[in-house]
């Protein structure tokens, strides 16, 4: 009797980390009360709907929900299949960007398109991009990481995405990419030669542009970085708002809802500033226990990068997990005048429908790795 073929399957086995998941869910759901209560009287004094920000988010975090348990459901294996296609999308996205006019009113920069109600920057797609792709290739040609044409192959293309972001200019998220690249090479071999070439060339690059102009804001952010009381009412008022709240929060914090400066004082809370507010309303514990969070997310993101069945399912794994340790430790930085203010965002708090949805599915992906499932062959 002739046996039967196995049919192939798309779907995981075994049980994704609840862990894992448990800390995405906390991290998701303290990020949309802290959005609602720094938002509301922004939203209200613009809009006249103290609830348009959270109504909107909460709808892409539900959304984003059901989409992160569907992937984890999908074997990670198939999104390997796309990673050319998307890298070759969120280059051209890029690039059509730097030849379009400012698509949002009253910014100078070309970071978003805007299509009816949705913005979106591609530069959330490019993280993906060059994680997906550096992944793919190096578990592919890990014997090949010692050779310098293969090297130099991937770092034309992580190049290339950094060029493009540098231009329109967005520095955190070049920084973000640019370092993201790096780690997925250093953790699939990367010669220890070349790491401090690749290090200090990208450092490099980075003063250069900022030097010549190609970031032609750079050095007013590092002037009043350094003494944002040199321009109290003009470019150093956000980052001192931003030490106000921080400071009256002391170690308890006002309470939830509590905050002043949300009331007009820090300009849009709830943006890339949403972590000030976090600090003035539940003090240094709240905010120790939010960064605690986000390194717990990290450490479990990790393990199941070192559990992995193969070595594209770990460096995935890794990618997707800097990412959010690094924009969340980048983000707290420039809330705290640590770094200068490079606009980026505090991953699953700060407002943007589109960004938080691609990062849930992106977190569902970690998900998927953590089954451990591989397509089953006929």
């Amino acid at each position: 009797m002739a046996k039967l073929k196995k049919k192939k399957s798309t779907s995981t086995v075994g049980k994704l980390d609840i862990t894992f998941l448990s800390f995405v869910l906390i991290l998701l759901t303290v990020g949309l009360v802290m959005l609602y209560s720094s938002s509301y009287a922004f939203s209200y004094n613009h809009y006249g709907n103290s609830y348009k920000f959270i109504s909107r988010q909460a709808m892409f975090a539900a959304v984003g929900v059901v989409v992160m348990l569907i992937v984890s459901r999908i074997d990670y294996h198939i999104w390997r299949k796309f990673a050319w296609i998307l890298y070759a999308v969120s280059t051209a996205l890029l690039a059509l960007l730097l030849i379009l006019p400012p698509m949002v009113e009253g910014k100078d920069v070309k970071r978003w398109f805007v299509v009816g109600p949705i913005n979106f920057q591609p530069s959330e797609i490019a993280k993906f991009a060059v994680i997906l792709l550096f992944s793919s290739l190096i578990a592919a040609n890990y014997k090949q990481m010692k050779s310098f044409k293969f090297i130099a192959f991937l770092v034309v293309l992580l190049g290339l995405q950094c060029g493009l972001v540098v231009m329109e200019p967005h520095l955190s998220a070049t920084v973000l990419i640019f370092a993201i690249g790096i780690v997925l090479l250093i953790v699939g071999g990367l010669p220890k030669r070349y790491i401090l070439g690749g290090v200090g060339a990208g450092v490099g690059l980075g003063v250069l542009a900022v030097v010549t102009g190609v970031i032609g804001y750079g050095s007013d952010r590092i002037k009043y970085w350094l003494d944002p009381w040199a321009d109290a009412m003009g470019k150093g008022f956000q980052t001192i708002q931003s030490l106000l709240a921080i400071g009256s929060g002391g170690i308890l914090g006002r309470g939830i809802g509590q905050s002043r400066q949300k009331y007009l004082w820090l300009p849009e809370p709830h943006n890339d500033f949403i972590f000030a507010i976090v600090c003035e309303e539940l003090g240094l514990i709240g905010a120790l226990v939010i960064i605690l969070l986000f390194c717990l997310l990290v450490w479990r993101g990790f393990t199941i990068a070192m559990r992995a069945k193969d070595k594209f399912g770990s460096l995935l794994a890794i990618g997707l997990t800097f990412q959010v340790g690094l924009q969340a430790m980048l983000n707290i930085w420039v809330v705290t005048n640590t770094i200068p203010n490079t606009g980026i965002s505090l991953p699953f708090f700060s407002y943007g429908g589109t960004s938080l949805l691609i990062l849930l599915a992106e977190m569902g992906i970690v998900l998927s790795i953590s089954r451990g499932a591989t397509i089953e062959k006929s």
